[in-house]
């Protein structure tokens, strides 16, 4: 058959002739029972067989297809490009600034990341605004230091450590996607950042307990009842901040006094945690307080990034206190370091003590001892409450 004319092509479309007609030069009208027909480019590239779309016809004359089909055979021949890889490609999202590169990092690595949303709110915060918008070829050392210079000026050397090790991830991720030639954080250490950290010792005596929950109580403007409770259910149960503060209410058994807290924590593992009288006798009144929400905490205010009350949240409540000169400093994570000396002090067993905290066990011991010690727990946590309930489990000014 020879080459296509026009005549032919109305003819094949009008008497709906489905299939490939051929034009020659491995160029093809393509007419379906349902959509637009079509012309398409059949050629051979590394001993496989391929057909590229080039235009729908009405759009695309039939001079303008064979055109078309004569450059891609031209390209084909002379480069070896793949067409159909080449438009494959040109979908791609590009990644031109750092805030196309965090995004890309960002995806790839949500689902392996335990808590995907800390390296976004630190990037957020500290590098989105000094370098998110800056083309990648343009970034270069002085600005990872700026970054991270900024965060150690506003006195938090820890955070400093993690946006350094955050933007090393990111431009090495970058160099591998080859959007980048090098790393601009790589020769960096945690020197130039927040310096080497140690660990922290700070425990809160019972003097200073009385005075942190007394200006709690006393400052309920700045710091509310919700964030009372919080630190109170922290410094009686020693759970991590965001086991509570993340918690739903159907992890409780309030009637049976018991939370079995789920996997989804640092340790990986499940535990169930007695409440005494004193902890049951605040998560009912939260459980008022939340209003029929599905979170012991829920959110306060509009947040797209979470339900419950937020991880900054108390952080940022105690802080206030402490520029105030109202407490001295401490930190949330303080008060589980508390707990755990407050067990030793009513004489509670190391290895029940531990399990409180929900800690691992290391070695052969961790691996053959499964009992959860649930009675022995009851009886540290109850004697915890005792010991705090007329320091903490006052009402509120």
């Amino acid at each position: 058959m020879g080459k296509l004319t026009d005549k032919d092509i109305k003819f094949i479309i009008k008497s709906e002739r489905f299939g490939r007609h051929a034009d020659g030069d491995g160029l093809y009208l393509c007419v379906r029972n349902s959509g637009k027909p079509y012309w398409a480019l059949r050629y051979t590239l590394n001993s496989k067989r391929k057909l590229y779309t080039i235009g729908n016809y009405g759009h695309t004359s039939l001079a303008d297809a064979r055109a078309e089909a004569g450059l891609l055979r031209a390209q084909i021949a002379k480069s070896g490009c793949d067409p159909v890889a080449e438009r494959h490609r040109a979908k791609l999202i590009p990644i031109k600034t750092t805030n196309d590169l965090f995004n890309d990092w960002h995806q790839d690595r949500s689902h392996r990341l335990k808590y995907p949303d800390i390296p976004r709110r630190q990037y957020e915060r500290d590098v989105k605004p000094l370098i998110g918008s800056l083309a990648l070829d343009a970034i270069s050392p002085r600005d990872t230091r700026a970054v991270i210079q900024k965060i150690v000026a506003s006195n938090r050397p820890t955070i400093a450590n993690d946006v350094l090790a955050l933007m090393k991830q990111l431009f090495n991720h970058g160099i591998k996607l080859d959007v980048m030639n090098g790393n601009p954080a790589a020769a960096f250490t945690v020197k130039d950042a927040g310096g080497v950290e140690k660990s922290r010792d700070r425990i809160l005596d019972q003097n200073e307990i009385t005075t942190v929950f007394e200006a709690f109580r006393t400052n309920s403007d700045q710091f509310t009842r919700e964030n009372y409770l919080a630190c109170a259910l922290l410094l009686a149960l020693g759970v991590r901040k965001m086991e509570l503060l993340a918690a739903q209410w159907q992890e409780f058994d309030l009637e049976n006094g018991l939370w079995k807290l789920s996997a989804n924590n640092k340790t990986n593992s499940q535990i169930t945690i007695p409440l005494s009288e004193l902890a049951l006798t605040w998560l009912k009144e939260l459980k008022v307080r939340a209003c029929g929400s599905h979170y012991v905490f829920p959110r306060r205010r509009a947040s797209k990034r979470f339900s419950h009350m937020g991880p900054d949240t108390l952080n940022a409540a105690i802080q206030k206190l402490i520029k105030q000169g109202k407490i001295e400093p401490f930190t949330v994570h303080d008060l589980r370091r508390t707990l755990r000396s407050l067990l030793s002090q009513v004489g509670t067993l190391p290895h029940i003590a531990e399990r409180c905290l929900n800690h691992k066990t290391q070695g052969v011991e961790g691996i053959y001892d499964r009992y959860d010690y649930i009675g022995e727990r009851r009886k540290a946590l109850n004697k915890i409450a005792n010991l705090l309930a007329p320091i903490v489990d006052k009402p509120y000014a």
